[in-house]
């Protein structure tokens, strides 16, 4: 018998079984998206909150400034990936609907931790955290600038800026 002529086969029972899984799996997700559940937990309580703008800078680099103030808060060289790529989804939002840079967005502190950037424009959220402490980090510094916060609220539970630092440098 010659190596071309010997087939594998998946038994059939097998293959049924992973068809009603997948089938019963598409029912699932679609029943719970088509009802609007919110399978989210809930945000904790905002403590600390700012208002910010993000524009480019001649050098290449992201300026950020305080909404409320006008006073930059920070100023990021280079091409910072993270916070650019966060900022280039939302911008792509706005512009997909017609909208321009002019409201701000919010950069959210929770009691638990955790950080939120909403566009106030388009009501367009990402939850930082979910992105590692590394990557929360870059917006965590500038909330914790500055009036920003109340300095008896928790913190938001991001990497140090030296372990971000290292951790970059580490890297292959």
């Amino acid at each position: 018998m010659s190596e071309a002529s010997v087939q594998d086969h998946v038994p059939r029972g097998a293959l049924v079984g992973i068809g009603i899984l997948l089938a019963v799996s598409l029912v699932a997700v679609t029943a719970v998206r088509v009802s609007g559940i919110d399978v989210r937990a809930p945000d904790a309580e905002a403590v600390m909150t700012r208002d910010l703008r993000f524009e480019d800078t001649a050098e290449g680099g992201v300026a950020v400034i305080d909404a409320r103030t006008g006073r930059i808060v920070e100023s990021f060289a280079g091409e910072q990936g993270f916070l650019r790529g966060s900022l280039r989804a939302l911008a792509r939002e706005r512009r997909a609907r017609g909208l321009g840079p002019e409201l701000p967005f919010q950069l959210i502190g929770r009691k638990d931790g955790r950080l939120t950037l909403i566009d106030t424009a388009t009501g367009t959220r990402i939850d930082l955290e979910s992105f590692g402490p590394i990557n929360a980090g870059v917006f965590a510094r500038l909330l914790m600038k500055s009036d920003a916060y109340d300095r008896d609220a928790t913190p938001p539970q991001v990497a140090p800026l030296a372990t971000q630092s290292a951790a970059h440098q580490s890297r292959p």
